[in-house]
């Protein structure tokens, strides 16, 4: 695809998403309007994703609360999944009122750029559904909304190497969307410079079983970012990187540090398990 071609792409796909979708979902009463604060959407995205329930005169009440559940999948294959309650539980909805609030999302790489079927860009299929808090089963969705949405491959990806200070990757077996990586007391990454402005966010959880007041240190090529405490709560840093700070090298490296460890024994028995822990990272993100 040459650049005249690509930037059309890129235009049209500004055109269709740049306008909210809103829909009668399955439950009477109910509308749902869905925006991305990305103009173009793409994988391996930080976006801002914000819902817009408005509940017309027809609305019944429900009677017990209800988790919002977005879905995306691509040809049947979910690759995107985000559960959370309202900040104003459904019980409390009312009919004649609009219930808008925004969550930042984070879409992981899924397009394959090189496979024959790719056509230059891919579509995916967006649920977003009200579960009751006492039954979550699929089959227990109270209202379900789907709009097509069509991704392109991410620009300028920098690729993002784990070197040392790192163990193998972990997943929640109650959650398979719930994935980390624990560090040692330092763990390195190499990344691309891309010669441009960038943003590196970091995304990461404290442990209960951490030494008390452990700090975690993050820092790139030996200069500092910030250092604070996670305690036993989950993070998401966010930082400004400039092109002029990276200047012309081929990669740099980031580092994440703690001035305490502990062993893994500590939080999961088992007289092997002896692992010297740092902190937990589930994503480290540049573009």
């Amino acid at each position: 695809m040459n650049k005249l071609r690509a930037l059309a792409v890129l235009l049209v796909l500004a055109a269709l998403l740049s306008w909210p979708c809103r829909k009668q979902t399955g439950v009477r009463g109910i509308e749902l309007a869905v925006v991305f604060s990305s103009r173009v959407l793409t994988d391996n995205l930080f976006t801002e994703m914000t819902y817009r329930f408005r509940l017309t005169p027809s609305f019944a009440p429900l009677t017990e609360d209800h988790r919002v559940v977005a879905e995306i999948a691509v040809h049947g294959r979910p690759v995107f999944r985000d559960e959370f309650g309202p900040p104003v539980p459904t019980s409390k909805w009312e009919a004649g009122r609009e219930y808008a609030f925004t969550r930042r999302i984070y879409i992981p790489a899924f397009i394959d750029v090189f496979s024959p079927a790719f056509r230059g860009t891919e579509t995916a299929g967006l649920s977003v559904g009200l579960v009751s808090s006492s039954a979550r089963a699929a089959s227990s969705r109270l209202v379900v909304y789907d709009r097509k949405l069509r991704f392109a491959p991410a620009p300028d990806f920098p690729l993002v190497v784990y070197l040392s200070g790192w163990y193998p990757p972990e997943t929640d077996a109650s959650d398979p969307w719930t994935s980390w990586r624990w560090t040692g007391q330092e763990a390195r990454v190499a990344i691309d410079n891309p010669g441009r402005d960038a943003v590196l966010i970091v995304r990461g959880t404290g442990d209960s079983a951490a030494p008390p007041g452990q700090k975690v240190t993050i820092s790139i090529e030996g200069r500092v970012l910030e250092e604070f405490r996670p305690d036993s709560a989950a993070f998401e840093k966010r930082y400004s990187v400039s092109r002029e700070w990276l200047g012309r090298r081929k990669d740099f490296v980031l580092v994440i540090g703690v001035d305490k460890t502990f062993i893994a024994a500590k939080t999961t028995p088992g007289p092997t398990d002896q692992k010297e822990l740092g902190v937990r990272i589930s994503l480290v993100y540049f573009r």
